[in-house]
């Protein structure tokens, strides 16, 4: 096992709160000329859910490929965290940052529900974290 401190909740919690404004932020840019010429909220509400499948793609793609590729997304950059293999100490495997993106974006959707792990956990893994066997560290 791979021993370093794991990250705390707060910079997690930071590190979400980044990750999520940027995709969010990139979501708005792709349906920009849509999003302005909405007129009410009831319309506004539909649009969000009849694209909310572009939003929730978009989540798993980014942290797909940033954890991938280099074990930190924006907004763990920032934090100075990273997302490791608990038993190498790499970078997690394509198929492994996907799970953990896909089981993320569930938990999500499921009221946080994998998050909440992270707070009766030793090492502070989401259920996310443990499914696609990994940690979250300090870099």
């Amino acid at each position: 096992m791979y021993s370093r401190e794991y990250a705390t909740i707060t910079k997690r919690a930071i590190s979400f709160t980044i990750d999520d404004l940027l995709v969010s932020f990139l979501f708005i840019i792709i349906y920009y000329n849509n999003i302005v010429e909405l007129n009410s909220q009831e319309s506004m509400v539909s649009f969000i859910l009849e694209n909310s499948w572009v939003l929730l793609l978009l989540k798993v793609i980014y942290h797909t490929f940033f954890i991938a590729y280099s074990g930190a997304t924006i907004g763990k950059y920032f934090m100075k965290i990273r997302a490791i293999n608990e038993e190498s100490g790499e970078n997690l495997s394509w198929s492994s940052a996907l799970i953990r993106a896909l089981v993320r974006v569930l938990g999500e959707s499921l009221f946080y529900f994998t998050f909440l792990f992270a707070f009766i956990d030793k090492r502070r893994q989401t259920l996310h974290d443990k499914i696609a066997k990994c940690v979250v560290i300090d870099a």
